[in-house]
């Protein structure tokens, strides 16, 4: 007997909506549906999709063993940077802004010295939820006309 990947996503997704849809009425309209996406070759594209998230999730894996801090560090210092800069331009900025004017108020500070600078976080934004893998999902989703479930 040979093993056939696609044969197994779809009894995969079989054994999956049997145990979410106990009303007999639904579940056959799911399986009707799974059945489709089958014939269509549908199910052949989410494997391929599948294939390429799991050939990134090992090459990600791997450079996250190598010895070197430049190969398995670059994730971790771009999200611990991200992170610092985020929590900085939404937090601390505004915190400090708004001390940094009570002292001046209160005459601890010239007026004539400036507040730190606020840091520009559009650009970081972009590079923190690409890291977290949020924005090219739903970009994909919008461009085939997939709907939220």
């Amino acid at each position: 007997m040979e093993f056939n990947p696609l044969d197994a996503l779809f009894n995969l997704g079989k054994s999956a909506i049997e145990r979410i849809w106990p009303d007999p009425i639904k579940r056959a309209e799911e399986l009707r549906k799974l059945e489709e996406m089958k014939q269509s070759g549908d199910l052949a594209k989410m494997k391929m999709h599948v294939d390429l998230m799991l050939a990134q999730v090992s090459i990600n894996l791997q450079e996250a063993k190598h010895k070197s801090i430049f190969v398995a560090g670059w994730r971790p210092w771009i999200g611990w940077v991200g992170g610092f800069s985020l929590a900085y331009a939404g937090i601390l900025h505004p915190l400090l802004s708004w001390f940094w004017t009570l002292l001046q108020a209160l005459n601890y500070i010239p007026a004539d010295i400036k507040a730190p600078p606020f840091v520009e976080t559009g650009m970081l934004g972009t590079i923190v939820t690409g890291m977290l893998g949020i924005g090219a999902m739903r970009s994909h989703d919008k461009k085939h006309n997939i709907q939220d479930r």
